[in-house]
């Protein structure tokens, strides 16, 4: 959903111009910037920025069946995202971000999502990338001379969800880029939703204790540690004497 949509000029949230992002003087004639016309501008770049939901989390919701599951295996990180969701406006306005860590099948992305959606149904401009698709874009964006410009359409989102980082090889560009990103957004404080199936000691390993230091800083952190609920248990399908025998 896109803040600026709609066949009519958006409102001005100051008040001041029509929507068109001038303010007329009536006696010289003269049209000068509105206060509201720098926000219209960055909502404008991040247009491009990739913020669907994927096909398989669409329907999710806190009344879903996994994450009602998820709700009794970690009913106080659950509890967590969905306050952050009822005050989803001031937390971005604020800068507040979340950071998921957690062992492979918890429900971290799905929780994410539900985050992102909540952003992108509130009207807000929301950039959602796998961590290896965001340095691919970024690569292609080089290659194209547009690097400059993804950057800052990045920094001016109201939400960067970032799913699965450290699970990038690491090299010094990797590095470089993700610290100008979370960097540049904790300055300015922007918001940001981060998982990873690492916890903070293995992602300073893997990524620098400058880049930790950024997410400690902005996110609210969430482990997430049991059984991963994608994978079936075989030995219970078979049977109890099969699980009995087995080492």
């Amino acid at each position: 959903m896109d803040r600026l949509a709609g066949s009519r000029a958006p409102r001005c949230e100051f008040g001041l111009c029509d929507g068109s992002g001038f303010v007329v003087d009536e006696e010289s004639a003269v049209a000068r910037d509105c206060r509201c016309r720098r926000s219209r501008i960055a909502a404008a770049h991040v247009r491009a920025l990739e913020a669907r939901i994927p096909r398989r989390y669409r329907a999710i919701s806190f009344e879903h069946s996994d994450v009602i599951d998820m709700d009794r295996r970690f009913p106080t990180q659950v509890r967590a995202v969905r306050s952050f969701v009822r005050g989803i406006e001031e937390n971005l306005d604020k800068g507040r971000g979340l950071w998921l860590t957690g062992g492979y099948g918890t429900g971290k992305t799905a929780l994410a999502m539900i985050v992102s959606r909540a952003a992108i149904d509130a009207g807000r401009s929301v950039a959602i990338y796998s961590c290896p698709r965001l340095l691919n874009v970024i690569r292609e964006s080089i290659d194209t001379g547009g690097v400059i410009e993804f950057l800052d359409r990045l920094a001016n989102a109201d939400l960067l969800h970032i799913d699965d980082l450290g699970a990038e090889h690491r090299t010094d560009w990797v590095l470089e880029q993700l610290y100008t990103i979370l960097n540049a957004r904790y300055q300015d404080e922007r918001a940001v939703i981060v998982t990873s199936n690492l916890d903070p000691l293995e992602l300073g390993e893997q990524l620098g204790e400058r880049i930790v230091s950024r997410l400690e800083g902005a996110c609210e952190l969430l482990p997430f540690y049991g059984a991963d609920a994608r994978r079936v248990d075989y030995a219970q399908l078979r049977g109890p004497a099969a699980s009995a025998t087995a080492v």
